[in-house]
C-alpha cells in the first residue's frame, strides 16, 4: 500500500505541472551567471496550462523580462513574506505587547493613587498623584493626640502626608531589610547555581560519564515534583540543622531547585561549541581547566547569561519556601509586601508601591543582558 502511495504521488499530474527550478534566492550569488531561457513561451505554456497564450502570443510570462534582447527569467524568493504579512505580524506583536504591559502599568499607577482612589469603582484613570503608598512603605506610624500634633509641627514633606490621618512617622518599617535579603539571596543562589551547573554541564558534555542518561533524568526530575511535596522534610530537617530563617538555608535551597535548569540549559550551549577549539588549545599546551576557561566560557558567555536570568526570576519571585522558612532574619520581599497594613485594611497604594520598587533588579538585569537572552534562546536551534 505504501509502495502503491508513493508511486501514485511521484507520477500525479499536479507534481509535473509544477515550475521546473524556482529559483528561491534573492538574486543570484558570486561566479554564477545570469540564468537565461531559450524558449520562453514555449515554457509557459507547458508550465501554466496554456494561460500565457491568454496574454497573446508574444507577451513573455510574468517572471521574464528582457534586457538587451535576450529573455532573462528574474529570481525571487517564495520564502520571504509579504508586506502585508509583515504589517500584520507588527501589528500582531505591538497588540500583545500592549495587552501584557497593561498589569505592569496599572500597578505602576496605583502607587501614585490615594487609598481611596486605588478602591474606588469603577476604577480611576484620571487622579491627583500622591507619593502616600510610598511614604507608607518605608515607613511606620503612630496615631497621636490632637494636643501632640499640635506641639510638633511637621518637619518634612512626607510627615505633612501622613499628618493628614492625625499621624506622625514612628520609624522606618522592614521593607528595606526584606528587599536587601531577596537581593543577598537572589543573586547568591544565581551564582551558585550558575557555577555549579557549568562545571556539571562541561563535564556532561566533554566527558563520557556512566550512567549519563540516567543522571540527567535524575537531575531534571527534581523539578517535576511540586513544592509542597518537599516542604514539610525540608522545613524538619532545616529545623535539625539550624538554617530555618537564614541566608546559607535559603541559598543552599534555591541552589538545589536551579541547578537541574542550569544544567541542561548548559549542556546545550556547550555541545554547540566545536571541541575542535579545545584540541587547538591543548596542542598549543594550555591544560584542560585553562582550555575551558579560555575557550569554552567566552564561548558560552551567551548561554551563561540567559540561564543567569531564568536562575534569577525563579530565586527572586519564589513565594512557597519563603513563607516556610523564614520569618524575621530571611525573610524576602515576596512574603512581606502582602502584610502591608494601613488604615481599615491593606494599604493597596503601598502594596503597589512595594510591587514596583521589586520589579525593578529583574528588569533591569534582564535589560542589561536581553542580546545575549535573544542570542541565548536561539542558540542551537540550528544543529552542526
Amino acid at each position: 500500500m505504501a509502495h502503491g502511495l508513493c508511486v501514485s504521488l511521484c507520477d500525479h499530474p499536479v507534481r509535473h505541472s509544477v515550475r521546473p527550478r524556482l529559483d528561491l534566492r534573492q538574486s543570484i550569488e558570486q561566479g554564477e551567471g545570469t540564468m537565461t531561457h531559450i524558449n520562453p513561451l514555449h515554457l509557459a505554456r507547458k508550465t501554466l496550462g496554456g494561460r500565457a497564450s491568454a496574454r497573446g502570443a508574444d507577451s513573455p510570462p510574468p517572471n521574464f523580462h528582457s534586457a538587451g534582447g535576450q529573455k532573462i527569467m528574474s529570481s525571487y524568493s517564495v520564502t520571504e513574506p509579504s508586506k502585508r504579512s509583515k504589517w500584520f505580524a507588527g501589528t500582531l506583536v505591538i497588540l500583545y505587547a500592549l495587552i501584557t504591559m497593561v498589569p505592569l502599568a496599572w500597578i505602576m499607577l496605583t502607587g501614585f493613587k490615594s487609598p481611596s482612589d486605588a478602591i474606588s469603582y469603577p476604577p480611576k484613570v484620571l487622579f491627583e498623584p500622591t507619593l502616600e503608598g510610598y511614604v507608607n512603605l518605608f515607613t511606620t506610624r503612630t496615631r497621636q493626640t490632637p494636643e501632640y500634633l499640635d506641639a510638633n509641627p511637621p518637619q518634612t514633606w512626607y510627615d505633612e502626608i501622613v499628618r493628614e490621618y492625625d499621624m506622625v512617622i514612628a520609624g522606618p518599617s522592614k521593607f528595606g531589610e526584606r528587599f536587601l535579603n531577596s537581593v543577598i539571596i537572589g543573586f547568591g543562589s544565581t551564582f551558585l547555581s550558575i557555577f555549579l551547573g557549568t562545571l556539571a554541564a562541561y563535564a556532561f558534555s566533554r566527558f563520557k560519564i556512566p550512567l549519563a542518561d540516567d543522571l540527567l533524568f535524575f537531575i531534571l526530575s527534581t523539578r517535576m515534583m511540586p513544592p509542597i511535596a518537599v516542604a514539610i522534610p525540608i522545613f524538619l530537617m532545616y529545623r535539625q540543622l539550624g538554617l530555618s530563617d537564614t541566608h546559607l538555608g535559603m541559598i543552599l535551597l534555591y541552589t538545589g531547585v536551579n541547578i537541574s535548569l542550569a544544567v541542561w540549559l548548559l549542556k546545550g550551549f556547550i555541545d554547540e561549541i566545536p571541541l575542535e577549539y579545545e584540541e587547538a588549545a591543548l596542542i598549543d599546551g594550555y591544560t584542560r581547566f585553562q582550555a575551558f576557561y579560555k575557550v569554552v566560557l567566552p564561548q558560552a558567555a551567551t548561554g551563561i547569561a540567559s540561564t543567569a536570568i531564568f536562575c534569577l526570576i525563579f530565586a527572586w519571585n519564589e513565594y512557597a519556601f519563603a513563607v516556610l522558612l523564614t520569618s524575621g532574619t530571611a525573610q524576602t520581599a515576596p512574603p512581606f509586601i502582602p502584610t502591608i497594613i494601613g488604615v481599615g485594611g491593606l494599604d493597596w497604594p503601598a502594596v503597589a508601591a512595594g510591587a514596583t520598587i521589586f520589579l525593578l533588579p529583574v528588569m533591569i538585569f534582564t535589560i542589561l543582558l536581553r542580546k545575549h537572552l535573544l542570542r541565548g534562546i536561539t542558540f542551537g536551534a540550528v544543529r552542526k
